[in-house]
């Protein structure tokens, strides 16, 4: 690893672990991102060659994704429109604080991805907490993938097979359980055992087109509304003030492109703190008219009726929603392999730290070991996605996650690189950033605890 002159913790590397483990397991970096390695650096400008409107369409694809489908639901959560858009406009201060924090890091510590900068300025135990926080949110996330591929399967055959709905599916090759088990087996299955993941650019570009047709439609459904859809009712207020926080895991879990930010950052032709504030800050505002956006116009369709996938509360012979449907499905698919790969590239990382194992001595043994967490992880996540109801569910609990990833983590690091400073006398603006990382930190931990102990003690054991 080449150490910069403002590297933090350069020392992380002298533990027992092993120096090279996990070079090989450069995680969550964007698709369409084209990484120098580090010991190719170049002087001065040019590290990279995205522009900064580039990155900014970099950050948004990585920020939209299946989260969308969830945010009418987290809108009715709230307590109606205005407090969703209260909420939004909150949090989005903080998410962008936090890409900004991560950035100042990665220039200070040389490192080019989320769990190495953390590794490098916080020390050994956040970096392992992170890298498993990463895995088991790629696994949930997985999951969740799963379940959207059975709701909109289960949509597209009851028009298929003119059932009624409210009836189900009588016949075994359209009961919900087949369907996703034996689209997981062809599709997904094959595309996640490879080494390598040599599509990433061309799903991004899928998933960039259905995530905006999908708000599209549910826009224009509102705007022009289908005669039988007669929203039940439509909150304008929280049932509780507790109740505002159950929408937190979603807005988490929509916004949380920050794993993923630090590589952006680094491919970037000038990758400077000032320039890419302004690209996060262009790049969340074009998200939040996106969740936002789907947010009003679904809830306001349904009121508190939304479904939590909102694509669930359309008929199944809308042409348009069905088209939607079929977007997801594909953005979906292809999707699930690169989260996998991610997951599974943290868990190889991890074993060879732990072992100690150089990645070249370990050749042989790494595709006997890929198949097994392929098929592991795999087989897991499509059980459970088979018994689990909703997306909601899932949200509910790798929400949480994703609140680490947004404000505890970036928090830690920016404590830690302040206090590393050396410094005579303790300016105002030190205090201050310090205090903002303390703040963040206990910001996290508090969504974090209560999302997860919502999701567990309401959610799963509903």
């Amino acid at each position: 690893m080449a150490q910069g002159t403002g590297s933090i913790n350069s020392d992380y590397k002298d533990w027992e672990w092993s120096d090279d483990a996990g070079e090989r397991a450069r995680l969550l970096q964007s698709p369409s991102v084209e990484m120098v390695p580090k010991n190719e650096e170049s002087q001065g400008n040019g590290l990279g060659a995205t522009s900064a409107v580039g990155a900014v369409f970099i950050v948004v694809n990585a920020a939209l994704g299946a989260g969308l489908l969830n945010f009418p639901a987290a809108f009715s959560m709230a307590g109606g429109v205005a407090a969703g858009i209260a909420l939004q406009m909150c949090m989005l201060i903080f998410i962008i604080g936090g890409l900004v924090i991560l950035a100042y890091c990665s220039q200070a510590s040389n490192e080019r991805t989320y769990q190495e900068v953390v590794w490098a300025v916080c020390g050994k135990v956040p970096g392992v907490l992170c890298e498993v926080a990463i895995a088991v949110y790629t696994f949930g996330t997985c999951i969740a993938f799963l379940i959207i591929i059975g709701d909109q399967e289960d949509k597209i055959i009851a028009a298929l097979v003119k059932e009624p709905e409210e009836v189900g599916s009588s016949c075994w090759y359209t009961d919900r359980k087949f369907t996703i088990s034996i689209t997981a087996f062809l599709l997904i299955l094959p595309l996640s055992i490879p080494k390598e993941i040599g599509f990433q650019k061309y799903a991004s570009s899928l998933s960039v087109i259905g995530t905006w047709y999908v708000t599209a439609v549910i826009i224009i459904k509102y705007i022009w509304p289908d005669k039988e859809l007669v929203p039940v009712e439509i909150p304008t207020s929280p049932s509780t003030w507790t109740a505002v926080f159950n929408a937190m895991p979603t807005i988490c879990f929509g916004f949380q492109c920050h794993v993923s930010s630090v590589p952006v950052f680094n491919s970037m032709k000038q990758p400077e703190v000032k320039t890419w504030g302004a690209v996060v800050t262009a790049a969340m505002v074009i998200a939040l008219f996106v969740y936002t956006g789907t947010g009003i116009c679904g809830f306001l369709t349904f009121g508190a009726g939304v479904e939590q996938d909102v694509l669930m509360s359309y008929p199944s012979n809308d042409i348009p929603v069905a088209l939607a449907r079929a977007f997801i499905i594909l953005c979906v698919l292809t999707s699930y392999p690169i989260l996998h790969f991610c997951g599974r590239a943290v868990l190889e990382g991890l074993w060879l730290r732990y072992t100690g194992v150089t990645v070249e001595e370990d050749v042989v043994r790494e595709r006997r070991r890929r198949l097994l967490q392929t098929i592991s992880w795999f087989l897991l996540t499509l059980l459970l996605a088979l018994f689990i109801p909703d997306i909601g569910k899932v949200i509910s609990v790798i929400g949480g996650l994703a609140a680490c990833f947004i404000f505890v983590f970036p928090g830690l690091c920016l404590i830690q690189a302040k206090l590393s400073e050396i410094q005579e006398t303790r300016a105002i603006s030190w205090w201050a950033q310090v205090s903002y990382g303390v703040f963040m930190v206990t910001l996290g931990a508090f969504i974090f605890g209560q999302t997860t102990a919502n999701a567990i003690f309401v959610d799963l054991t509903a």
